[in-house]
């Protein structure tokens, strides 16, 4: 997304949907600057709480939607629901949700009748991407995406190193990222299987790939 000055163009969608804690402010030409709905994995809570003052108070007006395992969202021993609980105390007016442990096994099942696999059984952590493209088709009569590739574009050796995060420059790199994970045998992301599986559903929904554009 850096210097695609698609910021005010994503700023015109009526819903605007982010992923984990990927930052506005700084790179708004690029990104805009609405939030309507977060989706945010277990794991990036701790940086969601770490930087309370901005996404609480200065976004308020967002809904966050917290995705993550049972032991970690238990509304008695979940270690992450307790910590949301306590920034719900200091921050009344934020809308935090999380996803029911029924919605998470309704988003495994999908994974596999897409792929004929099953998630736990072949190593495979659902990305943050499949939850909130799944809440996207539930919410939208139509999505755009903004900032995800094809399944094939790391295939090609000619594309340009690009930060795995927009915001995380020098560190991870995108292709290098999916492919390890696509070839780890377990507890990773299928992050092109997922690329796939949303590319056929494009063909069926009203789904467009903005930037960059996907051939569906």
């Amino acid at each position: 997304m850096l210097g695609s000055g698609l910021g005010p163009q994503i700023d015109q969608a009526e819903c605007v949907l982010r992923m984990n804690t990927a930052p506005t402010v700084g790179y708004e030409s690029d990104v805009g600057s609405r939030s309507t709905l977060r989706v945010v994995s277990h794991t990036s809570v701790p940086l969601l709480l770490r930087n309370q003052t901005y996404f609480f108070q200065q976004a308020h007006e967002t809904v966050y939607v917290i995705w993550g395992p049972p032991r970690q969202m238990d509304i008695d021993q979940g270690i992450t629901y307790r910590a949301l609980l306590q920034a719900k105390g200091r921050y009344p007016g934020v809308n935090i949700y999380i996803l029911t442990q029924n919605m998470m096994m309704h988003c495994d099942q999908i994974f596999q009748n897409e792929t004929g696999k099953n998630r736990a059984m072949s190593g495979t952590f659902l990305s943050t991407g499949w939850f909130t493209m799944i809440l996207a088709m539930e919410l939208c009569e139509e999505v755009s995406v903004y900032g995800m590739v094809s399944e094939n574009y790391c295939r090609d050796r000619s594309h340009p190193p690009v930060p795995y995060h927009y915001y995380e420059k020098g560190r991870l790199d995108e292709c290098t990222t999916y492919l390890m994970h696509e070839r780890a045998t377990r507890g990773a992301h299928r992050f092109i299987t997922e690329k796939a599986v949303f590319s056929r559903w494009a063909l069926k929904k009203h789904i467009h790939f903005m930037h960059h554009s996907w051939a569906t």
